[in-house]
């Protein structure tokens, strides 16, 4: 095995270190000399970093009992235990194309293989009504439907490594279980999507679906809540978040993609919601300052760098728009995480702060947060499902676009596009 880099990866701590929660961070000030190999390896350490807590305690169903359920300062009468579900799928969401790469017999592979088993044996007793890890899947509580729904997104992103191995037992509890939160009626909002994944997902797995559900839904954003240029309204009324980043563009691409068997009515959708997210991707892109910064307004500021998804998303799909570079994308994001996971945003015994930067920001938490609301951060990590020798990985990296505008270089002109 390679030593420089598995002690470029764990930062000297080997892999005897994800026996513990605890992964060191490397220098987040090497910036300017970063190649792709330290970018993936950087990555790679902060989301098993990130990672660990959940898939080691899942792993030997001791979730529930380790992991602190830190909830806001201002959260409602929701049971906190729909927190570990929340947790673990949204984990999941983002990691899913990374753990469906093939097994390898380097550090990052040898990392890899553990975390997706550990995942796996999570799904099994999350599901499992006698494991102390069962989670809260019939509780009064509608929170359920949306991270049932970060868990289905998970599997459709990875069947092959995050499906397909589970036993008919364990695959004929999740199917009751999503199949049971037809009864949750979402709000109108990005929440007709959680619905629309869950039944999106049983319709890949040859069930019956809830057809209605999912047309309904995508309906709504193609025709309705579209207000142009890429940006989405979330329900009736537009506000200025991040929600076109932490949901609605993948989860309308996604249910859409995932369709496409069900009728040519889906195509057409599809093919115009990409290029919608392809648009986003675009303004996700320069809003990134020149030092490596994003802006932080709306509610749910909390969930950090998922609100880069969509830019993440088409990187994965080597799609994105012609005059944005693999290099700047991956500099851009780099710079951007490289900020936010200073050693106080994630708490001494491992688990995610709730704020933004550091620890003392729980005011942001809204009043549905919880601990395990944070690792939505999974999202934005979409990338490393591109194996090591993508050139999104071995490329150079290059000024993103607002660097360029502030050194007085040539940079595209932005436009407004219809769709």
């Amino acid at each position: 095995m390679n030593r420089r880099f598995l002690l470029k990866l764990f930062g000297g701590a080997g892999l005897a270190s994800l026996a513990s929660p605890v992964i060191g961070l490397p220098n987040p000030k090497r910036v300017k000399a970063s190649t792709g190999t330290d970018d993936r390896a950087y990555w790679v350490n902060l989301l098993s970093k990130i990672a660990a807590p959940i898939l080691e305690n899942i792993s030997k169903q001791q979730f529930r009992k380790n992991m602190p359920m830190e909830v806001s300062p201002t959260f409602d009468s929701r049971d906190p235990g729909v927190g570990y579900l929340e947790a673990f799928g949204r984990l999941l969401a983002g990691m899913a194309p990374w753990l469906a790469l093939p097994d390898d017999v380097t550090a990052e592979g040898l990392v890899r293989k553990k975390f997706r088993e550990q995942a796996l044996l999570g799904i099994q007793y999350g599901v499992d009504p006698e494991s102390p890890d069962y989670f809260t899947w019939r509780g009064a509580s509608s929170q359920t439907l949306v991270d049932a729904a970060h868990l289905a997104l998970a599997f459709l992103r990875a069947p092959k490594a995050l499906w397909e191995p589970l036993t008919d037992l364990t695959k004929k509890r999740i199917v009751e279980e999503f199949k049971l939160l037809r009864r949750i009626k979402p709000n109108e909002s990005n929440w007709l999507l959680f619905a629309a994944m869950t039944e999106t997902f049983l319709y890949s797995i040859g069930e019956l679906c809830a057809r209605e559900k999912i047309d309904y839904a995508v309906n709504k954003f193609d025709k309705e809540w579209y207000v142009g240029d890429g940006w989405y309204s979330d329900g009736a009324r537009f506000s200025f978040d991040h929600y076109n980043g932490y949901v609605i563009h993948c989860m309308q691409v996604e249910s859409l993609r995932h369709n496409l068997s069900a009728g040519p009515v889906y195509q057409e959708m599809y093919n115009r919601a990409y290029q919608r997210m392809q648009r986003y991707a675009h303004h996700l892109e320069r809003l990134i300052s020149p030092e490596g910064y994003y802006t932080v307004v709306g509610r749910s500021s909390t969930y950090r760098n998922a609100a880069f998804q969509p830019l993440a998303a088409v990187a994965l799909d080597n799609k994105l728009p012609d005059d944005i570079t693999k290099g700047q994308v991956r500099a851009g994001l780099t710079a951007v995480l490289r900020h936010i996971y200073k050693d106080a945003t994630i708490s001494k015994s491992g688990w995610l702060t709730m704020g933004v930067v550091g620890d003392k920001q729980q005011n942001l938490a809204d009043y549905y947060t919880n601990a395990g609301s944070m690792y939505v951060v999974s999202l934005s990590f979409l990338p490393l499902g591109l194996p090591v020798i993508d050139e999104f990985w071995t490329c150079k990296p290059e000024k993103w676009t607002s660097q360029k505008v502030f050194a007085g270089e040539p940079f595209p002109k932005d436009y407004y596009v219809t769709y």
